[in-house]
This record gives C-alpha cells, sequence and structure tokens, in this order.
C-alpha cells in the first residue's frame, strides 16, 4: 500500500510539473509566433507603401510631362502669332503678361513633378526596399537569440527536474531506511521484552548462551541499520539542497527573462525599424511641402503621426495586446517528497563546511562576472548611441532639389546625385551592418552574463541566508558580537584546495589493506573500478563540484607526484589524509590515470567508427550511433566508461560555477581518452574527437547500458562520504557582514608601518560604502597591503580605504615582490596559513601534468583496463 501511495505521490508531482513546462513552451511558442505576425505585417505594409509611392511616381511623371506639352503647345502658338514680336516690348500688356507668367509656371511644376517622380523612385522607394531588408534580417537574428534564450531556460528546467528525480530517489531511499531501522528497534524491543517474561531459573544451562547470541545478532542489526539511516538521511539531505537551489536559479532565470529579456528581444526586432521609417516620411513631406504649400493642413496630419513614431510605445501596444503570452508565469514551488517537512536548504553540520565553501566561491564568481559584465554594458550603450546616430541622421530634407535653375539637365543631376548617391549608399550601409553585427555580438554577450549572474546571485542569496540561519541556531546569541552573525572561517576558501577532513572509524585501515596489485589490478582486487578513478572522482565529488577551472588549471606538479606515488604504493591518499589536496591537483591525477593507460579507454581500432558519427546532423541518430559502437568493446571497459561519463555529467550542471561544460570538458579529456592514432592530422582530428567526447557526456545516460542490464558500480551524485568535516587549526571566527562590506580588512594606522606601493587606475570606480574610495582612470594611488584577494587597502587624495585590485595596474614591482607583498597581507589578514594561488592565476596555460612522461605510473595502471 505504502509503494502504491509513493508512486501515485511522484507520479502527480511530476505530471504538475510537466504541466507547468508545457505551458512555458507553450508560451515560447507563441512569443514567436507573435513577433513573427509583427514582422510580417511590417513587411506588408512596408510592400504596400513601396507600391504605392511607386504608382504616385508614375503618376507625377505622367502629370509632369502633361503640363510639358501643354506649356509647350501654348508656347508654340506664341511664338507663331503677331504679339510674339511684342514679347520685349516695355509696354507689354499686364494680361499678357501674367499668361506668360502662367507658361512659365506650368514649366515650372512640370520640373517640380518630375523631381518628386525622381524622389519616389530613386529616394523612398529604396528606402522602404532597405527598411524590408533590415526588419527581415533583424527578425532573423533576433530570432537566433530567442531560440538560445529558450533553449537555455529548457536546459534549467530539465536540470531541475534531473534534481527533483535524484532528490525523490535519495528521500524514498531514506524512508526505506527509516522504515527498516523501526522494525530493528521493535525486534530488539521484543527480544528484550521475552527476555523479561522467562524466569532465569526455568532456562537450562545449556540454552543461556544461545540467548546471549540471540540478542547480539538483533543488536548488530539494529546498529547496521541505524548506519543506513544516517547515510541515506545525508544523501537525502545533499539531494534535496541541490533541488533547492537549482529551484532558485531556475525561478530568477524565467524572472528574469519574462521580465528583461523579452523587452530586449523585442527592442531588437524593432531595431532601427521606426527610425527608418521616420526618414522615410519626412523625406516624402520634405517633397510634398516644396511642391505644394497649400497641402499644409492635410500633411500636417501626417507630420503628428511620422512624430508620433516610438518603438516604446509600440512595443508596450504589442505587449498589452498579448498579455497572456508575455506575463511571466508563476514560480516553481517545492515539491516536497512523502511528507518531507523540510523546505529549505539545511545547513548543519556536516554540510555547513561545503555550503560556506560555495558561498564564498560565489561570492568571488559573482564579482568577477558584475564587473565584466558592466564593461560589456558600457560598450553595448556606446554602440547603441552610435548605431542611433546612423539611423536618425537628419537627410530627409529634399529642398535643395527644388533650387531650379535654367537648364533642366541640372535638376536631373541633382536629383539623382544628392539625395541617393550609390557610393554614399554603399559606404552608409556597410558601416550600419557592421555596427549592427558588433552589436548583436556584444548583446548576446551581455544576455548571456547576465543570466548567470542572475542564477548564481539567486544560489549566493539564497546560501548567504541559509548560512546566516544554520548559525544562528546552531550557536546562539554567544556567537554573536558586535551585533553581527559570526560565521567560521577557513584560510583555504578561495583557494584550490580541499577541505581539512577526519575519516570514518568504518575506513581506518584501507590504506594498508590494499596491495600494490589489488589497487592497480581489476581482475585480482575484484574491483569493477580502479582505485585511483573511484578515489579521484569521490574526492572531487566531495569538494570540487564548484571548483572554478577544474581539470582545466592545472595543480602542483609535486602534488600531483606525492599522490601518483601513493597509488603506486597501493595506498589511498585522499582517504584519510590528514593534509588538504588541491582539488586540481586530484584532477590532474585523474587525467594522468587515463592519459598513461596502455590501451587507451577508446581503442584505435574504433577511432574511424566513432569520428565517423559527427557526419550525423540528427543528435538522436549520432548517439544512437556512438552506442552501437561502444557496446562492443569489453564490459570492464564499459563499466568504467559509464561511471566516468556519469561523473562528467554531473559535473558539467555545476558549469554556472566551475565554468567546465560539457564542451570545456570534452576539451580537456578528449586527447587524454581518446588517441589519434599515426598517420592522422591531429589539428583536423581533435575538433572531432571532442565533439565526441562532448555528445558522450551530454547523453551518457541514453549510451551507456543501466545497471539491470550491465552489473557494476554506478556513480552517485550525492556521496555521502565516509569523512566528518571539522575546523581547520588556523581557523579564526568571521562575519557575513565583513566579507561583504569589509573584506576582512583591519582599519590601516600609519603610512610608516608598512611600505608604499604606487599603482595607476585603469578604469574609472565609484565606491558602493563609505570603506571604498572612488577615483578615475589613470589616477595615482598608494597601496599599504593586500587585503584580500580582490581588494588592496591604500590611499587616493590624503583619503584612506579599500582599492579594487581587478581596477588597478601595479607600479615598479615584480613578481617575487608581489608574493611576499601578498604573503604578508594575507598573514596580517587571516593569521593562519597562506595556500599558494599562483595556479589560478594561469588558466589559460597548458596543464604540467600534460607533459609527464609514464615512468611508470602509466605503465603500471594501464594494466587496469588492459583488454583481452
Amino acid at each position: 500500500m505504502s509503494s502504491q501511495t509513493k508512486f501515485k505521490k511522484d507520479k502527480e508531482i511530476i505530471a504538475e510539473y510537466e504541466a507547468q513546462i508545457k505551458e512555458i513552451r507553450t508560451q515560447l511558442v507563441e512569443q514567436f509566433k507573435c513577433l513573427e505576425q509583427q514582422s510580417e505585417s511590417r513587411l506588408q505594409l512596408l510592400q504596400d507603401l513601396q507600391e504605392f509611392f511607386r504608382r504616385k511616381a508614375e503618376i507625377e511623371l505622367e502629370y509632369s510631362r502633361s503640363l510639358e506639352k501643354l506649356a509647350e503647345r501654348f508656347s508654340s502658338k506664341i511664338r507663331s502669332s503677331r504679339e510674339h514680336q511684342f514679347k520685349k516690348d516695355q509696354y507689354l500688356l499686364s494680361p499678357v503678361n501674367c499668361w506668360y507668367l502662367v507658361l512659365h509656371q506650368t514649366r515650372r511644376e512640370s520640373r517640380d513633378h518630375a523631381t518628386l517622380n525622381d524622389i519616389f523612385m530613386n529616394n523612398v522607394i529604396v528606402r522602404l526596399s532597405q527598411i524590408s531588408e533590415d526588419v527581415i534580417r533583424l527578425f532573423k537574428k533576433s530570432k537566433e537569440i530567442g531560440l538560445q534564450m529558450h533553449e537555455e531556460l529548457l536546459k534549467v528546467t530539465n536540470e531541475l527536474y534531473t534534481v527533483m528525480k535524484t532528490y525523490h530517489m535519495y528521500h524514498a531511499e531514506s524512508i526505506s531506511a527509516e522504515s527498516k531501522l523501526k522494525e530493528a528497534e521493535k525486534q530488539e524491543e521484543k527480544q528484550f521484552n521475552k527476555s523479561g517474561d522467562l524466569s532465569m531459573n526455568l532456562l537450562r544451562h545449556e540454552d543461556r548462551p544461545q540467548r546471549r547470541s540471540s540478542v547480539k545478532k538483533i543488536e548488530k542489526m539494529k546498529e547496521k541499520r541505524q548506519a543506513k539511516y544516517s547515510e541515506n538521511k545525508l544523501k537525502c539531505t545533499k539531494a534535496r539542497n541541490d533541488y533547492l537551489l537549482n529551484l532558485a536559479a531556475t525561478n530568477a532565470a524565467i524572472s528574469k527573462y519574462y521580465i528583461h529579456d523579452v523587452s530586449d528581444l523585442i527592442d531588437c526586432c524593432d531595431l532601427g525599424f521606426h527610425a527608418s521609417l521616420a526618414r522615410t516620411f519626412r523625406t516624402y513631406l520634405s517633397a510634398e511641402y516644396n511642391l505644394e504649400t497649400s497641402r499644409h493642413e492635410g500633411l500636417d496630419v501626417i507630420e503628428n503621426a511620422v512624430d508620433n513614431l516610438d518603438s516604446r510605445s509600440d512595443k508596450h501596444t504589442v505587449m498589452d495586446m498579448c498579455n497572456q503570452v508575455f506575463c511571466p508565469p508563476l514560480k516553481f514551488e517545492f515539491q516536497p517528497h512523502m511528507g518531507d517537512e523540510v523546505c529549505q536548504v539545511s545547513a548543519q553540520q556536516p554540510v555547513q563546511t561545503e555550503l560556506l565553501v560555495r558561498y564564498h566561491q560565489l561570492q568571488s564568481r559573482l564579482a568577477t562576472l558584475k564587473i565584466e559584465n558592466e564593461e560589456v554594458r558600457k560598450t553595448l550603450d556606446a554602440t547603441m548611441q552610435t548605431l542611433q546616430d546612423m539611423l536618425t541622421v537628419e537627410d530627409f530634407d529634399v529642398s535643395d532639389a527644388f533650387q531650379h535653375s535654367r537648364s533642366t539637365e541640372s535638376v536631373k543631376s541633382a536629383a539623382s546625385e544628392t539625395y541617393m548617391s550609390k557610393i554614399n549608399i554603399a559606404k552608409r550601409r556597410a558601416n550600419q551592418q557592421e555596427t549592427e553585427m558588433f552589436y548583436f555580438m556584444k548583446f548576446k554577450e551581455y544576455v548571456n552574463g547576465s543570466n548567470l549572474i542572475t542564477k548564481l546571485q539567486a544560489k549566493h542569496d539564497l546560501l548567504k541566508q541559509t548560512l546566516g540561519e544554520g548559525e544562528r541556531a546552531e550557536c546562539g546569541t554567544t556567537s554573536r558580537r558586535d551585533g553581527r552573525l559570526r560565521l567560521p572561517h577557513f584560510p583555504w576558501l578561495g583557494c584550490p584546495s580541499a577541505p581539512h577532513f577526519v575519516p570514518h572509524p568504518a575506513l581506518q585501515g584501507r590504506r594498508n589493506a590494499r596491495s600494490r596489485n589489488q589497487v592497480f589490478t581489476g581482475k585480482d582486487s575484484g574491483q569493477a573500478i580502479p582505485l585511483v578513478v573511484e578515489s579521484c572522482i569521490r574526492y572531487i565529488n566531495l569538494y570540487g563540484l564548484q571548483q572554478q577551472g577544474i581539470f582545466r588549471v592545472p595543480g602542483s606538479q609535486v602534488e600531483v607526484n606525492d599522490i601518483k606515488n601513493s597509488f603506486e604504493r597501493g595506498e589511498d591518499p585522499l582517504v584519510d589524509d590528514q593534509n588538504e589536496r588541491d582539488i586540481n591537483s586530484v584532477a590532474g591525477v585523474l587525467k594522468l590515470y587515463f592519459r598513461g593507460l596502455e590501451n587507451p579507454l577508446f581503442p584505435k581500432e574504433r577511432f574511424q567508427d566513432l569520428i565517423s558519427t559527427i557526419k550525423l546532423e540528427n543528435p538522436a541518430e549520432r548517439v544512437h550511433q556512438i552506442q552501437q559502437i561502444l557496446i562492443t568493446l569489453p564490459r570492464v571497459v564499459i563499466v568504467v566508461m559509464r561511471y566516468l561519463f556519469a561523473f562528467l555529467n554531473h559535473l558539467s550542471q555545476y558549469s554556472d560555477e566551475n565554468m567546465m561544460d560539457p564542451y570545456n570538458l570534452a576539451i580537456c579529456f578528449g586527447p587524454t581518452l581518446m588517441h589519434i592514432p599515426d598517420g592522422q592530422d591531429p589539428v583536423s582530428c581533435q575538433a572531432h574527437v571532442n565533439e565526441v567526447i562532448k555528445t558522450i557526456i551530454i547523453h551518457h545516460e541514453a549510451i551507456f547500458p543501466s545497471p539491470r542490464e550491465l552489473e557494476g558500480p554506478v556513480y552517485e551524485k550525492c556521496m555521502a562520504g565516509g569523512e566528518e568535516y571539522c575546523d581547520s587549526p588556523h581557523s579564526e571566527p568571521g562575519t557575513i557582514d565583513e566579507v561583504d562590506h569589509d573584506n576582512g580588512t583591519e582599519p590601516h594606522t600609519s603610512d610608516e608601518e608598512v611600505e608604499q606601493i604606487e599603482a595607476i587606475a585603469k578604469f574609472d570606480y565609484v565606491g558602493r560604502s563609505p570603506r571604498e574610495l572612488s577615483f578615475k582612470k589613470g589616477a595615482s594611488l598608494l597601496l599599504y597591503h593586500r587585503a584580500s584577494e580582490d581588494w588592496w587597502e591604500g590611499r587616493h587624495n590624503g583619503v584612506d580605504g579599500l582599492i579594487p585590485h581587478q581596477y588597478i595596474v601595479v607600479q615598479d614591482m615584480d613578481d617575487a615582490f608581489s608574493d611576499s607583498l601578498s604573503q604578508k597581507a594575507d598573514s596580517e589578514a587571516s593569521s593562519g596559513p597562506l595556500l599558494d594561488d599562483k595556479a589560478s592565476s594561469k588558466n589559460d596555460l597548458q596543464s604540467p601534468t600534460e607533459h609527464i612522461s609514464d615512468y611508470g605510473f602509466g605503465g603500471v595502471m594501464g594494466r587496469t583496463l588492459r583488454r583481452p
């Protein structure tokens, strides 16, 4: 009955989620339909306008020719008459003079209408044709960006669905373990009551040991179920935390899209349309006003309509008309599973330290992203202003075309060359399209950056609130000082080092229990996953999923060698090592292991078959083809592949924080897992290799068999681990306020206490708090010491305060002095040991582990996956 209830509950949750997703998908589709209809209506409008002005130009030309014939008819008649000889006589009669002036005016009107025809044909209609091209081009570009936005939203919702299912699975396991534990407790209570009812005098002497053994068995069973329940409960807590964080990020992304991105997308579709159309109508108005001043009353109406061309007003009108399509949907609500009453991120131990690390990593990442996105926004604004200047140039006044001369040919030349010269048109069009391309590139970059900031900020704020409430609940009033909440401070926060941990008693002795053959030979040890792979992945799962640039940033060569040598000795240095391990070094060991295999994970015999799958454009067909190739490999290899790529897929889900999406991971693992055979061009093949690895990372669930189809270890996203967190021996208390505002700095006392350093400002900066200094680009600054990774303490214009590191260039300071100064500043700020963070500043350099020779490590571990 309980399983049936569980099934119904899960089904209802999934149905409600799918209904909400279906509604959003419908809205997204209708949005494009609405924008496409708007574009089609504009094209139809422009087409009608072109046809109208073409017909009007024909009428004006016909009218001009008719006037010319009329004037010539009566002029020839006058020349043949006797009155013509008195043409220049000073006593010319006034009626005749009037008649001459009428004929002259007729010829002038004929020239004016010919000019009007030339303006309509070579100016107005050409402009309308160009606007039609612009509408089609801008809508196409906007649609591409809109599709990318939609894919991002669907990706976020799919990730939410994945973590929700993971949370449900672990919560179900937790409930099952709890029921088993209660059952064991009932058995123990039953055994105890039964023992109390029987008199000890009635039991035979030989039955007492048997009774004692039964009690011990029940106690042992209870202990095992208690341990299993604790482990499952911890997994459930982690899965719930991931679910809530993704829930917050998803709601923030969707809200931003409907509130900001849709409006910006409509602006992109309208880019220059109203301004260009206004210029065209002003050209028409100028011609008509100069041709016939008596029509001003009627043309004023059109003038008012042209003056009222407003893209913002039209955008609001469109959105009001389609209110149901553009209004933001309801926020995703947390769906508790099977009566789970916890609906907030849990910040209690042992996950508190992990969340605190993640909080500081998010804080550092957000600071960098905001600065970068602000610079992109400034560039975007400047480009938009340039584009608006191009589109709003006042070239619609054609009054010069009506400056008549005695020669009709000169009027024609002015009409054809002055207004719409082909050279000027080509130049203006080229500049406009080039600026448009740059604007769209920056707009895309800004939207992507702001989307990422929105999601990370939502996670950051939720973690900040959770950590504050968790510390308040745990420490109470004893944890407060100066009215601010104190949180544990770890010296490794912001650095790539892993946290300090203490091994679980159940894992003690694991290092000595395995020999070298058992660690590196799967057949001898009975391990389906090699120890080095399992241990490194487990360590990264526990401490490095949010590590920025993991597998791309190189680790310490010394530490890589140390970990590698420990594995070669048959030890597991990552299970109970009391020293902190650099995450990047652990990642380097994992890559080094696969690179050193005698037989690559992907055999060279199947290289061409795998590369040929890139030619398949349909993703489903490509996945199926890769699956058919990989199922021919030995089962032990498929098990390891399934484990590894499930881990890489899980790691890519944190790409907002670690900046390692499937493509970046494929770049790191492509050369390691899939060697290019001799005779192949490495440059041309490497891109195909990376695409294959990327496809497997994204679609690993569809490619590899399930545990039912192929038995073997399966990667778990929420690993409980066998460790318990403990504070670093060098940790100090810190506050959230200090991290956010003071950045851990202390007031500077005097200029003579430390050596001053000169710096030059790279950009303008406006302080956001009284502690932060404001300065202009090129300003000279004095630095006292490094307050943190992102801030200096210094002076500007006689005022002491904080100076952002990324806005300045330090002068007359070599690397050695910089390192010693940073060590001195960090030592003063944290009173703890300084962790070397030089590697993190070299993100674009190749990992030094790429050049490590096998010298025994690859040869020994290469036997782990040797194929028969």
